[in-house]
């Protein structure tokens, strides 16, 4: 009986977009440098800012906030900023850059597309289309302050459900469906949400429902924390426990099966976690994009093709990556507030040129 997780030879085939390159750091230190930067990261990201915080009182209010100590009537203002606006948008911001860069690595392998990433599969503008439902009608108003995660998580879900009929066959699941199908219906939901925009007749809720669409973590509040870390973790932990899977699957179904890999029992699941944490994060972040597809790339770089390795790794760069864009799309044009996804579009473009034209790193072997 095969598994999802099958023992497969110690030295896996590459993967998507990679060449057959040897390790090229190691691990442990890696991982924790990547974890020391992850910590300064998430204290540079609540210290920053436009309101004239400074790093002592931030790091007072963190205190009180994580050990429950007494704020002067005085420092109520400051401590709101800090506790209450800009800490757990940080901690959100890493969740979701860890969560697009882990499942970017899933679903490169799951298609066997080097362009693959968390919105490939038309999941993301499904979602988009249950939150500008709320954002631009009041669409369900009953949820109260649930109303725009519950609605674009139940939207991605109702995506992911209309993406799996239509892609599956007779024959199964193939990876060349499941982009062609995911890329058709996105475009489709995309018009959807267009038509809703243009058909709103408040000027600022179109307003909010663009800088939904392009990604931001200005929404982040307490409540909302928990509930993607959940998801988020439990797809981590997933795809992590199928690593030595997805090693077979990304050298094809046949080879796969060869090393005793149902393929297409392992894309079903896939598909499914894929589903699951990219609606829970475009819910509480809107559409991001470059992340889960850039973050991939340049771990492969570091580390080499083997998923146990990459897994480990991405999710920190990409957490540390997202920390870092909000913090910029929050200053660059101070006090207004850029789209996060604007920041990592010029940042994922340049990097896609380099990586395109560096030597020894091949896109799907092209």
């Amino acid at each position: 009986m095969s598994t999802d997780t099958p023992a497969v030879p110690r030295t896996p085939g590459p993967a998507p977009g990679a060449a057959a390159t040897p390790r090229r750091l190691p691990l442990p230190p890696l991982i924790a440098g990547l974890t020391a930067a992850l910590l300064l990261s998430l204290l540079c990201c609540v210290a920053l800012g436009s309101s004239g915080i400074g790093w002592a009182e931030t790091l007072h209010h963190l205190r009180a906030g994580l050990t429950g100590g007494t704020i002067a009537p005085d420092e109520v203002s400051a401590y709101t900023i800090v506790w209450e606006l800009r800490f757990p948008r940080a901690l959100l911001a890493a969740v979701v850059g860890a969560g697009l860069s882990a499942i970017g690595v899933g679903v490169q392998a799951m298609v066997r597309n080097a362009l693959a990433d968390p919105f490939t599969l038309g999941i993301s503008s499904g979602a988009a289309v249950g939150a500008n439902a709320v954002l631009l009608f009041g669409a369900f108003a009953s949820l109260g302050v649930w109303a725009l995660s519950g609605a674009a998580f139940v939207s991605a879900l109702a995506a992911m459900a209309l993406v799996y009929a239509a892609a599956r066959t007779a024959q199964g699941l193939t990876p060349l469906r499941l982009v062609l199908t995911g890329s058709a219906l996105y475009y489709g939901f995309s018009a959807v949400t267009t038509l809703m925009v243009f058909s709103a007749s408040r000027g600022e809720a179109a307003r909010s429902a663009m800088m939904w669409l392009l990604g931001s973590l200005g929404g982040a509040t307490w409540s909302s924390v928990p509930i993607a870390a959940a998801v988020v973790l439990a797809g981590l932990g997933y795809l992590l426990w199928s690593a030595r899977g997805l090693n077979a699957l990304a050298m094809g179904d046949e080879t796969a099966a060869a090393l005793g890999v149902d393929a297409e029992r392992l894309r079903r699941v896939l598909f499914v976690v894929t589903a699951a944490v990219t609606g829970a994060v475009v819910a509480v972040s809107g559409a991001i994009g470059f992340v889960g597809l850039m973050v991939p790339h340049v771990t492969r770089m570091l580390v080499g093709a083997d998923h146990r390795r990459v897994l480990a790794v991405a999710p920190l760069l990409g957490a540390v990556l997202l920390l870092w864009v909000d913090v910029v799309s929050r200053l660059l044009l101070a006090p207004v507030e850029l789209p996060v996804g604007v920041i990592t579009a010029l940042i994922g473009v340049p990097c896609f040129v380099v990586l395109m034209r560096r030597r020894g790193y091949s896109f799907g072997g092209t």
